[in-house]
């Protein structure tokens, strides 16, 4: 079987992009993808857009990828259209790596691209609530917050203004994490503010401003225990990546110094167990997978990035992914290990948190990033002689989990 490389990645800046259409957005990610990659539109065998917001947004259902990629004159290969909640653009790469592995092509683009900002605030926060079983949403609503329960919510900690449900369930995730380990309120603001300090030195991310620990914690509330700069903002942008067999560097003459391979990419979905039990998580289920066909054991990983819709999620992801114990990730962080300079760098890029978490785009956002790292080109956020990288992308609940994980394993 063939290598598979990605040859080209290209994103947008992430933010508040009112003045942007979705097919602008994609424009701007593909052709810096491809520019990246040294490769003409028309050399591309076949495409995956991911999108999950835009037909709630805009009404644009069922052929978002083939308008958007139409429009900047690729047609006539098959498009395919991915919709897997924050997993799509991660899915939409496994997709175009697996193209590759049938030999249906030697060259893929992988693009997400959304638009979720709304003067409709309302409409907004809507565009997530079919993140889960809409049949249950009130149970799965009840049962989730459950977790949080036993543990004491300081008067004045709760946001008086609109915010997503998902919030309230990150929260009682992390009170859940708190009572089982006794993380701390200040180790999850640790992580928060580490990634605000990265994404001070990427200028595609949504925010750049550095912030403390104490500021962290000083910042408007949005349920116990996070406060508003724990959590991913509502975010616009793109992201794209192109990749390539062994056969098709060759055929069309792409340099091989800057190429970075892909080692493993696994896709799963969530399945019922107990809670609690974190061998039985579904990204521990992926990593376990990803880390036999990488070849490698955490211990080889270089530089990370996680899913870290809020600071809890990061925490846990890192124990999940095996570079800590269970229950060691926020003692972790406090340390300054997952800092840029640490023992296991995580979220170089400023991650969900700061970067921003336009969701159809997260996924293919986290390979951009590890790709520049690989290649030695992130600058004042680069991580010294990494060589093996992982991205770990989910989406979705059902149960008491991600509805769907990706992680993938890169390297020089």
């Amino acid at each position: 079987m063939e290598n598979i490389y990605v040859v080209g990645v290209g994103m947008t800046r992430f933010g508040r992009l009112l003045d942007q259409s979705i097919k602008q957005l994609t424009r701007t990610a593909v052709e810096a993808a491809l520019a990246d990659a040294g490769i003409a539109a028309d050399q591309i065998g076949a495409a995956f857009f991911a999108n999950c917001v835009q037909g709630h947004m805009e009404g644009q259902h069922m052929i978002r990828g083939q308008i958007a990629l139409r429009e900047m004159g690729i047609g006539g290969i098959p498009v395919t259209n991915v919709e897997s909640a924050c997993t799509s653009g991660s899915t939409a790469l496994n997709l175009a790596v697996n193209q590759l592995r049938a030999g249906e092509t030697d060259v893929a683009l992988a693009v997400g691209a959304e638009k979720m900002y709304s003067p409709d605030k309302a409409k907004m926060f809507a565009s997530f609530d079919s993140g889960w079983d809409v049949t249950k949403a009130e149970e799965n609503a009840e049962r989730l917050i459950k977790l949080g329960a036993g543990l004491e919510v300081p008067e004045g900690t709760t946001s008086p203004y609109p915010y997503s449900v998902f919030m309230d369930v990150y929260a009682a995730s992390a009170r859940d994490h708190m009572k089982r380990y006794g993380t701390t309120q200040r180790q999850l603001a640790a992580v928060s503010a580490k990634n605000h300090q990265h994404s001070e030195h990427n200028p595609l991310s949504q925010y750049v401003t550095p912030m403390t620990v104490e500021e962290v914690l000083a910042a408007a509330p949005i349920t116990y225990p996070l406060t508003l700069p724990m959590c991913s903002p509502i975010s616009d942008g793109g992201a794209a990546a192109v990749v390539c067999t062994e056969s098709g560097l060759e055929r069309l003459g792409i340099d091989r110094g800057r190429v970075v391979r892909v080692r493993a990419s696994v896709l799963r979905s969530g399945s019922d167990h107990p809670v609690g039990d974190p061998a039985q998580a579904i990204t521990a289920i992926a990593a376990r997978l990803a880390y036999e066909k990488a070849g490698v054991e955490p211990s080889d990983i270089d530089v990370v990035e996680v899913h870290d819709a809020t600071a809890m999620g990061e925490i846990i992801q890192t124990e999940l992914l095996g570079l800590c114990a269970p229950g060691e990730g926020g003692a972790l962080a406090e340390a300054g290990e997952t800092t840029v300079g640490g023992r296991i760098p995580v979220n170089p890029s400023g991650g969900l948190e700061s970067k921003g978490h336009p969701i159809g785009a997260t996924g293919l956002a986290q390979v951009h990033e590890l790709v520049t790292q690989l290649r030695g080109e992130a600058g004042a956020r680069q991580v010294e002689n990494a060589t093996v990288a992982l991205a770990e992308n989910g989406g979705g609940l059902i149960g008491t989990e991600e509805a769907s994980a990706c992680v993938t394993i890169l390297s020089r």
